[in-house]
């Protein structure tokens, strides 16, 4: 695999006669899923087909049958999806008129394809994908044959509704794979092993972090040792935005639905707020995101051209009505901190801001240690506003990546904007090679018109701000179970709950213990005592398993010393030293925030 122009994923197939060619890893996906439905057709010639789309990962098919797919018949579809492989069909698209469609969907019994087609507008060209007996309602491209598809896995089955509308039939869903070498398979099976150890959920009730109930679906409960990570984590935040000259603010939880009207969001995104009515009989919303608060903070005195760029950051909690099925650890939740800021600039400020918080990015990942690409996400559907002021900021986007970047050496995703403006995501990779999306830039010239802002210019005129939206976590909550997984909970010492357990051998060193835990609390270690009367060799096992970064061994002669006996959570033991020189060493790995 290699990465093409754009920032696309592209495969190198092999073709007949020893050539090659490249194809986006999308393309491929999408004939393997066609290749599985047709192996699934011909185990279960009963099931009625649907949709079958690549996804960020490998691709799924959702089908109509009588009973939900088992492990065995995955494993049977599996060795017919190869048998179809091996027989190395040429895939021919044709194309139909409309009603010639219909009936060929009809004869075959597909009654989901006959929706789809009837739904398509008129003068829609209505193209089929052939392969051997297998024929589907298919926009395309495809692979050349289902001979180029070499690795294939499939991975899960789970009900899904049709169309994603609870009040429609259940269907099944079968997830795969797969890959044109072996090895790549093999390697990304591994990672998927690797990536189940790591899961977030397991080690937050594992290292007492957080966790989920089902008295609050898509809210953390966070315990004591994760509140103090995530507090940790925002005073860190918090200071390096006032080193920049960030100014925070909070604001209400609670809006009217005008402000929302104002801002668009009523018309745009009403679906995702949760909405409730006052005492008074007035319709009130949660805040889903914090712009319109930014605004009104903005706006509540007269600002001049030498106040800007003005820069508002907060740490506000917001919600968002995400459907339950979507829900997902810390990773889709639907109460989170979200790391905000809104920048009111002015037009010709707009390359110099984004720059820098793009260097603000680059710093704040750099410190986990953690790589992102960019990618340029443009106007939707449903925008709202005057196409000028949006073709206008693309193009401010655009060219502050192609200098970034390099000229259309970023991946583009059209019409994946937000409605009131185009956008860049930061998409981040971890240790696994797993793409989050992670933080996003966006250029707003809409709602500072809707709302009416201004700032007096050099000329004592008045001109409109440009805002400026930017998360670059894009949630405290997200980057977390990002973070616990990319360290399979294994946390930097500046960041780990409990940096230091002190582990007495038996309780007559109990005393000396006291004393160095009060030493180490002094200089803002944050450190636990383990007094039990257990073992040694036991309580190390436990302090390995919470993931302690260091564990200070304490025996007669550490306490005969005036020392500690050191041991490091990958290291193993690395000695005997003073009490103030281990307090001198790990006081300089917190404060450089070493890996």
């Amino acid at each position: 695999m290699n990465i093409g122009r754009g920032g696309i994923y592209m495969f190198r197939i092999k073709l007949g006669g020893g050539k090659t060619q490249e194809v986006e890893e999308s393309v491929y996906w999408h004939t393997t899923s066609h290749i599985m439905a047709q192996a699934v057709k011909r185990l279960f010639p009963e099931a009625k087909l649907t949709i079958g789309p690549s996804i960020e990962k490998g691709f799924y098919y959702d089908f109509d049958v009588e009973k939900p797919f088992t492990e065995a018949d995955l494993a049977a579809i599996e060795e017919e999806m190869k048998k179809v492989i091996k027989e190395d069909h040429p895939i021919e698209r044709f194309e139909l008129p409309r009603e010639e469609a219909i009936k060929l969907m009809e004869k075959r019994e597909e009654p989901y394809k006959v929706e789809l087609i009837k739904e398509l507008p008129e003068g829609e060209v209505i193209s089929f994908y052939k392969q051997g007996e297998f024929t589907d309602l298919c926009r395309g491209p495809h692979l050349p044959s289902t001979g180029c598809v070499k690795a294939v896995k499939l991975l899960s089955s789970s009900g899904a509704y049709w169309r994603g509308n609870e009040h429609n039939k259940m269907l099944q869903r079968i997830y795969g794979i797969s890959f044109p070498k072996a090895s790549e398979l093999d390697e990304y099976l591994n990672m998927i092993e690797e990536a189940k150890k790591r899961d977030h959920r397991k080690l937050g009730k594992e290292l007492e972090l957080f966790f989920f109930d089902e008295t609050a679906p898509g809210m953390a409960y966070w315990m004591p040792k994760g509140f103090k990570m995530m507090n940790v984590l925002i005073d860190f935040w918090r200071k390096e935005h006032e080193k920049r000259g960030y100014m925070e603010f909070s604001g209400p939880q609670l809006n009217s639905s005008e402000l929302w009207k104002i801002s668009g969001h009523w018309d745009h995104y009403k679906e995702d707020m949760f909405v409730l009515t006052d005492s008074d009989g007035k319709e009130q919303a949660l805040k889903p995101m914090n712009c319109p608060n930014a605004i009104k903070i903005f706006d509540s005195k007269l600002r001049s051209y030498k106040d800007l760029p003005m820069r508002f950051n907060d740490i506000d909690v917001i919600h968002r009505n995400e459907k339950s099925g979507q829900l997902n650890g810390l990773f889709r939740v639907r109460m989170f901190r979200q790391d905000d800021a809104h920048n009111f600039i002015t037009e010709d400020q707009i390359g110099a801001e984004i720059k820098d918080i793009i260097e603000i990015a680059k710093y704040l990942y750099g410190i986990f240690g953690l790589d992102f690409e960019l990618t340029l996400s443009t106007r939707p559907d449903d925008y709202m506003g005057d196409i000028e002021l949006w073709n206008k900021a693309e193009a401010n986007l655009k060219s502050v990546l192609d200098e970034l970047c390099g000229k259309d050496n970023y991946r583009i995703n059209e019409g994946d904007g937000a409605f009131y403006g185009p956008k860049i995501d930061i998409k981040m990779k971890d240790c696994l090679g797993r793409e989050w999306q992670m933080g996003t830039v966006q250029v707003d010239f809409q709602l500072p018109l809707r709302f009416n802002l201004s700032y007096i210019d050099s000329n004592g005129e008045k001109k409109t701000p440009i805002l400026v939206h930017r998360a670059i976590f894009g949630s405290f909550e997200r980057f977390i179970g990002i973070i616990t997984e990319h360290f399979a909970g294994a946390f930097p010492v500046w960041l780990s709950p409990v940096q230091v357990s002190i582990l007495p051998i038996s309780d007559s060193q109990k005393e000396y213990a006291e004393k160095v835990k009060a030493l180490l609390e002094e200089k803002g270690i944050r450190v636990e005592l383990d007094a039990r009367q257990e073992k040694i060799g036991y309580k190390i096992r436990e302090a390995q398993l919470q993931k302690v970064p260091y564990m200070l061994i304490l025996g007669e002669k550490e306490v005969e010393a005036n020392a500690v006996g050191v041991r490091k959570r990958k290291e193993g033991d690395i000695g005997q030293m003073p009490v103030e020189e281990f307090i001198s060493m790990i006081s300089k790995e917190i404060e450089t925030k070493a890996l």
